[in-house]
């Protein structure tokens, strides 16, 4: 138990658990004593000799470590004692990191292949067993095992399982990064003979990826690098590595594949291949190769794991002998199957998201239909067991995840029970930071639908569904990261992933549509020509700011400097250098606004608005969307002016402040008639005028009456897609209409949020209807992007709004509205937790708030009285008027 009179919730970067990590200034946080209102002076101390003595510094998040140079393998315990306003705190409870292998010369093994390379179509290509035997003739204290792969890899020290790590070593850009995994393997070495193991299988590297199921994309062959220290007793180190020596196999596992699934012979299984003592003699050498060490890096992120299990709620058998199993929940993961049948059984698994009208599971919405295809393609989420008959057998696939709520298991003779199977629920293992409930158990539905569909989407990148895409696209992250980060610790989740936004970036500036970007998305592939789209290439410079808000992070920001002009340097000279065809028509000689106006290039626009369909892809390509374009020069370079100033380059701060100005109001001359309307009359240009400030502000009433008049010309409906809906309900608040806001929040018929509420939902869907009316399924239906409006519950209507980074300084300003009669939110922020909860009873609303150690919060009531809040729990009251 951390004493709350001392600094407690150590961290280092933004890791609960350090192990492996390959900075040498890895950067140190603390929260503050119970009660503190702020830190006066700081004291770090470390069992290295590191001692900083007393420092006058307000500063605990992301402190620099400035001790002894750090060697690899190093394990560093560390203490910090504060001065607050409460006086001197005694020491907390110890902190502690460890490097992994710092540079290359770190490298004693080498990479090898499997001596028979694993071979077949995409998608049906087995996993490859390799195995290694040694001895250890003195005691060890600690053992560390260091691997990667070009594949995936499940590691086996002496039969049992190295770590709890999943999908390793995660998905990157592998042309640039490869994640390097530090495994404590310290329990499992045994004195004498011991056995190293390993499965390896295609993953994300040589497997079929993204809706055109394309495969070898970095790569036909798989390749294992993995270093075992042993610390002896005495201090001395063995190094035990990846060489000559190491023998290879097939095996059991017949077939893996992210998409397709996973398929397992049970019967071939060489039982004992894992430990100490088994015959390989048979096994073929691995072949050594030289791919080098450049590029090995680890990962600010946790990893994927299996992060919880569901029990069915049915399972129930169908006429023709299959079972389908409904987990009540869709997820991203696998089934866990502990009755497997007689021997020679084989067990068919397909994962679905929906049922048809028989009961029977339906995959036909999940394949993708591309336009330059003939047909759509497989579906894929199949696995396949087959059993051996041996008592105790489990099938548990780990090279593969689904994105499922159903599964039927076809070909068992006898009768599953919910006891025989479990969903496993998989995806990166985030720290959870907020929640909220209110009194419409509908609303706090839709709010749990969008936190299961960030999970379901969290699996090592950011993607956009669990199942028939699985990419990870720029447009979904950057719209969803500010409700992501309220909900989850998604800061070195997100930054792990803008170092493949980077990396995927092109010469000339264009940010990738999907990073990491595969060779047939990228400049390359078919698709190339649809990169560098307004609102999804932005993500480059919203995700990092929306990162520093949320966490205080001055590196991220600093790190993604160059990415971030570059890409703005590219929309700049496309702005000015290249004009619409239509434009050029309209209007031969070019305005002079028109330097500043966006309006080539591929550009996705406002992208599934509800009631629009593309139809003919062609024209859609072809179409002005400047407007869009425009909107998004003009937010990204005034948040980049603003990061500017941030990190004190003033000169940059006002040429990015100047492009801002400029794209503002070449949007105006452009999109504003002479009567002071928007030319582009949709609810979404309303919402993007008033949400990034593109209107003056004596126009600002109107703009909003007139998003008022199409949200009732809509039948009190929204009419917005993929960009605008993050900003809808908080754009009608702050301009006076919150009653609007709410109805629209309320409105239960299609489309709408609630509409996926009564049909079923537990994830948000991809379109608006997911689900028709009739009980048929649509594409995705499990996309985050449109469960972004519960920043609405948490800011608006719970009332939490940062007003500087990290929380230091927010505000609780609860809007009630909607018919709710209570409401309540908490946020773990990096200062400790936050809490706004509300109920109203006989026209008396009362608050009560708690504000964390080094933070304060400025508490608003609907009547518009104001009041300070220092560390601790406050409440408050106000009589709430009626509406006329």
């Amino acid at each position: 138990m951390e004493d709350p009179a001392a600094p407690h919730h150590l961290r280092v970067e933004h890791l609960d658990e350090p192990l492996g990590i390959r900075t040498t200034t890895p950067r140190l946080s603390w929260q503050l004593p119970m009660g503190a209102g702020q830190q006066l002076a700081s004291r770090l101390t470390a069992d290295n000799g590191w001692d900083t003595g007393w420092v006058e510094s307000g500063q605990h998040l992301l402190v620099p470590y400035a001790g002894p140079p750090l060697a690899a393998g190093q394990r560093v315990q560390w203490w910090v004692q504060v001065r607050t306003d409460l006086g001197e705190s005694g020491p907390s409870a110890a902190g502690w990191f460890e490097t992994g292998l710092l540079w290359a010369e770190d490298w004693q093994a080498s990479w090898v292949e499997p001596g028979e390379m694993p071979a077949g179509p995409p998608g049906e290509r087995p996993a490859a067993l390799l195995r290694y035997e040694f001895d250890v003739d003195r005691p060890v204290v600690a053992a560390r095992l260091h691997a990667t792969a070009q594949g995936v890899y499940e590691a086996f020290l002496n039969g049992a399982r190295a770590g709890d790590a999943e999908l390793t070593p995660g998905f990157t850009q592998y042309d640039a990064r490869l994640q390097v995994q530090t495994i404590d393997v310290t329990a499992t070495v045994r004195p004498g003979r011991n056995a190293l193991a390993v499965v390896l299988a295609d993953g994300w590297f040589r497997g079929q990826i993204g809706i055109l199921r394309a495969a070898d994309q970095w790569g036909d062959r798989l390749a294992l690098l993995a270093q075992l220290h042993l610390v002896h007793d005495d201090g001395s180190v063995t190094v035990v590595g990846t060489g000559p020596g190491w023998r290879s196999a097939e095996g059991h596992v017949v077939a893996a594949d992210l998409i397709a699934g996973e398929r397992v012979d049970l019967r071939r299984l060489p039982r004992g291949w894992d430990a100490p003592g088994f015959d390989d003699a048979g096994w073929a050498p691995v072949c050594v190769v030289q791919h080098g060490y450049a590029g090995l890096v680890d990962s600010p992120a946790p990893p994927v794991r299996r992060v919880e299990e569901l029990t069915p709620v049915s399972v129930t058998r169908l006429p023709g002998g299959a079972h389908v199993v409904d987990l009540g929940q869709n997820v991203n993961g696998w089934v866990r199957l502990t009755d497997l049948g007689p021997a020679n059984t084989t067990l068919t698994l397909t994962h679905a998201e929906w049922l048809g009208p028989d009961g029977d599971v339906t995959t036909d919405h999940l394949r993708p239909a591309v336009p330059f295809l003939p047909e759509p393609l497989p579906a894929g989420q199949v696995d396949q067991v087959v059993s051996a008959g041996v008592p105790g057998e489990v099938f548990e696939p780990r090279r593969t995840t689904h994105g499922f709520r159903y599964v039927r298991i076809a070909g068992h003779p006898g009768e599953l029970t919910a006891d025989d199977v479990r969903g496993v629920v998989v995806h990166t293992d985030l720290r959870r930071t907020g929640w909220f409930s209110c009194s419409d158990e509908r609303v706090t539905r839709f709010h749990e639908a969008a936190v299961w569909s960030l999970r379901g989407n969290a699996c090592d990148i950011p993607t956009d569904c669990p199942h028939r895409e699985r990419a990870g696209w720029t447009g979904d992250w950057q719209l969803y990261v500010p409700t992501a980060a309220f909900l989850y610790d998604v800061a070195g989740f997100s930054t792990k992933w803008l170092r493949d936004v980077a990396a995927d970036q092109w010469p000339d500036g264009t940010i990738a549509n999907i990073s990491p970007s595969s060779r047939s998305e990228g400049r390359a592939g078919p698709v190339a020509a649809m990169n560098g789209s307004a609102g999804w290439s932005d993500a480059a410079v919203v995700v990092p700011w929306e990162l520093y808000r949320a966490y205080g992070d001055e590196q991220v920001l600093a790190e993604l400097w160059p990415t971030m002009v570059g890409w703005l340097d590219r929309v700049e000279r496309m702005a000015r250098d290249q004009r619409h065809p239509a434009r050029v028509a309209r209007r031969p000689e070019p305005a002079p606004h028109e330097r500043f106006l966006w309006d080539t290039g591929f550009q996705w626009g406002e992208w599934l608005v509800p009631g629009e369909d593309v139809g003919d892809f062609g024209a859609f390509v072809a179409a002005d969307k400047g407007e869009v374009a425009t909107a998004y020069y003009a937010h990204s370079a005034g948040l980049l002016s603003r990061i500017a100033a941030v990190l004190g380059r003033d000169d940059d701060a006002d040429r990015y402040a100047g492009l801002a100005a400029g794209a503002r109001a070449a949007w105006q001359a452009e999109y504003l008639d002479d009567e002071g309307r928007l030319c582009c009359d949709t609810q979404a240009d309303h919402v993007r005028a008033l949400a990034f400030d593109l209107v003056p502000a004596d126009l600002r009433p109107a703009v909003a009456e007139r998003l008022v008049e199409l949200v009732r010309k809509a039948d009190t409906h929204l009419a917005t897609g993929f960009l605008a809906t993050p900003y809808l309900l908080p754009v009608l608040a702050d301009a006076g209409h919150l009653d609007v806001a709410y109805e629209l929040l309320l409105t239960d018929t299609e489309p709408s949020w609630l509409t996926m509420v009564d049909r079923g939902a537990t994830t948000v869907w991809e379109r608006w209807d997911g689900v028709d009316a009739d009980g048929v399924p649509h594409e995705s239906l499990n996309h985050y992007s449109k469960g972004a409006v519960v920043s609405f519950l948490h800011r608006y209507t719970a009332g939490i709004e940062p007003l500087e980074p990290a929380y230091r300084r927010f505000r609780v300003q609860p809007r009630p509205g909607g018919g709710l009669t209570s409401a309540e939110a908490a946020h773990e922020s990096p200062y400790g937790r936050i809490s706004s909860a509300w109920a109203v009873t006989d026209d008396v609303l009362s608050l009560r708030v708690v504000v964390p150690a080094g933070a304060e919060a400025t508490v608003v009531l609907p009547d518009g009285t104001t009041a300070s809040a220092g560390p601790g729990e406050h409440t408050f009251t106000t009589t709430l008027e009626q509406p006329a």
